[in-house]
C-alpha cells in the first residue's frame, strides 16, 4: 500500500489546548491525518491496531478542571478538595502536602472528622461553558484527569507511615472508608461524562517506590481491587476507558490492575521494564507514558530513542505517549518523527 507520509504531516489547522497539572494553555497543530486522532486513539484503547503511534500531546484533549480545589492545589498549592493544604515547590515545579499538616487524626474517626465534598456545589456547567466549550475537539479522544485516588488520599490525610499500618491493622475499616471515597469518585466520573464529554478518565494512585510496591500484590488484591472494579465498572457503563497512572516499580500488579479493570496504565519508565511488561501483558492492558526528551539530547540520539521506543514497545499497537521535547529550538520536529517511523512501521506489518 503507497502512501504519501509527508503530506498526511501537513498542517492543516491548529487546536487550542487547556494545560493541565498547572502549565499553561497551548496551540498545537492539526495535521492532514488519514483518519481522525480519536479514532486512531480508540483503536488503541479496543486492542486493534492503530496506523500510528498516537502522541497525546497533540491527538488528544486534557481536562482538568481548575474549578476542582484537588487540581489546582496539586498544581499550585493551596487547600485540597478534603482541607490538606498544599505547598508548591518552584525546583519541582509540582506542590507536596505542607510538612506537618495532618486532616485526620485517625482512619477510625473518618466519619466523624472528614466532610466529602459536595460535588452538587460548583458550577460544572459554567465552567464548562467558559473554558471548554468549542476547545475541545471532536475529533480528538478528551481525557479527564483525577488526581488523588484511593491510597494517596488517605497518606494525604493522615501519614504514609500511618496508612501501612492502617492496611495491616484496620481492613474492615479502611474498606468502609474506601467504600465511600470510591462511590465520591463515581460522582465524579460521571460529571467528567455528562459536562465535559470525556472519552477516558486519567485515575491517579501511585502504588510504589523506585525498588518495588507499597504493599504485597495479595493486600492490592484484597484492599483496592474491589473498589476499583467498581470504578471502572461505572466508567465503562457510561461507555468510557480508564486508565490508571500509578507510578513506582509496579510490574508485580499488573494482573490485578487487569482484574480491577483498567483499559490502560501509565507507569514510570525509569521504575519499571516496559518492554517485559509490554509483551506478557500488552494484549490485555495498553501502555500510556510521558515520554520526555531531554534538552541536552542530541538530536541524532532523540531520534534513536524514538525508533527504539517504537520498536520495542509499539509493534503490539497497544502504546502511546505524551511526548515533550525539552529542546526548544531543536533543528527535527521529534513529534513528526515519532509520527513518521511508527506509521512505516504499522504499514510494514499490515
Amino acid at each position: 500500500m503507497s502512501v504519501n507520509i509527508e503530506k498526511e504531516l501537513e498542517i492543516i489547522g491548529e487546536y487550542s489546548m487547556p494545560g493541565i497539572y498547572g502549565a499553561p494553555d497551548t496551540i498545537v497543530p492539526k495535521h492532514n491525518y488519514p483518519i481522525t486522532p480519536k479514532e486512531n486513539m480508540l483503536r488503541l484503547l479496543r486492542g486493534e491496531m492503530p496506523l500510528w503511534v498516537p502522541n497525546q500531546t497533540l491527538d488528544n484533549n486534557a481536562i482538568q478542571p481548575m474549578v476542582m480545589p484537588d487540581a489546582r492545589a496539586r498544581s499550585f498549592g493551596g487547600t485540597d478538595w478534603f482541607g490538606i493544604e498544599w505547598e508548591y515547590e518552584p525546583l519541582t515545579k509540582a506542590a507536596m502536602v505542607k510538612p506537618g499538616t495532618r486532616r485526620l487524626s485517625d482512619l477510625t474517626n473518618w466519619r466523624e472528622e472528614l466532610v466529602f465534598p459536595d460535588l452538587s456545589a460548583i458550577d460544572w456547567q459554567k465552567d464548562y461553558e467558559e473554558n471548554y466549550k468549542g476547545r475541545i475537539a471532536e475529533d480528538r479522544l478528551s481525557y479527564f484527569v483525577i488526581v488523588n485516588g484511593l491510597f494517596e488520599r488517605l497518606a494525604d490525610l493522615t501519614s504514609f507511615e500511618d496508612t501501612f499500618c492502617y492496611l495491616l491493622e484496620e481492613p474492615e475499616e479502611l474498606t468502609a472508608f474506601y467504600d465511600k471515597l470510591a462511590d465520591w469518585h463515581i460522582e465524579l466520573i460521571k460529571i467528567a461524562k455528562e459536562v465535559y464529554h470525556a472519552d477516558m478518565i486519567l485515575f491517579h494512585d501511585d502504588m510504589g517506590t523506585q525498588r518495588s510496591t507499597f504493599f504485597s500484590p495479595a493486600m492490592y488484591d484484597e484492599l483496592f481491587v474491589p473498589q476499583y472494579q467498581k470504578i471502572t465498572k461505572a466508567a465503562h457503563d457510561l461507555g468510557m476507558y480508564i486508565c490508571l497512572h500509578s507510578c513506582g516499580c509496579i510490574s508485580t500488579l499488573m494482573p490485578l490492575i487487569i482484574k480491577a479493570g483498567f483499559d490502560a496504565w501509565e507507569g514510570q519508565d525509569s521504575a519499571n521494564d516496559k518492554e517485559a511488561i509490554m509483551k506478557e501483558y500488552g494484549k490485555d492492558l495498553a501502555q500510556l507514558t510521558l515520554y520526555i526528551i531531554p534538552a541536552d539530547m542530541s538530536t541524532e540520539d532523540a531520534i534513536a530513542d524514538i525508533h527504539k521506543r517504537v520498536d520495542t514497545l509499539a509493534s503490539t499497537g497497544r502504546f502511546g505517549c505524551r511526548l515533550r521535547d525539552e529542546k526548544p529550538d531543536r533543528e527535527v520536529n521529534l513529534a513528526d518523527e515519532l509520527y513518521r517511523y511508527s506509521r512505516m512501521k504499522y504499514l510494514e506489518m499490515n
